[in-house]
């Protein structure tokens, strides 16, 4: 039986962006979002969980739920020039 050897060659690309954002409107963000600009590689998804507090239980329930309200208008973010 003959081995086979796979022989894998990887290219790199390397981009130089120059990205204006005159305006940027963002409906929604949820936990698993992901707000690209620009090119990227690989998104690697990851979760960290820390228990700085020392905390040994669950946390107390609340005396009476906060109701939430969406807002009238989305959030807007305002970007300022970039500098030169």
């Amino acid at each position: 039986m003959n081995a086979i050897n796979k022989v894998v060659k990887k290219m790199n690309f390397y981009v130089q962006q120059s990205i204006t954002i005159q305006y940027l409107k963002v409906n929604a963000v949820t936990n698993s979002s992901v707000l690209q600009i620009g090119s990227s590689g690989i998104i690697k998804p990851t979760t960290h969980l820390y228990n700085t507090g020392g905390h040994t239980g669950p946390a107390p329930q609340l005396e009476s739920p906060i109701p939430i309200t969406a807002p009238a208008q989305p959030f807007v973010v305002p970007l300022t020039s970039p500098a030169r």
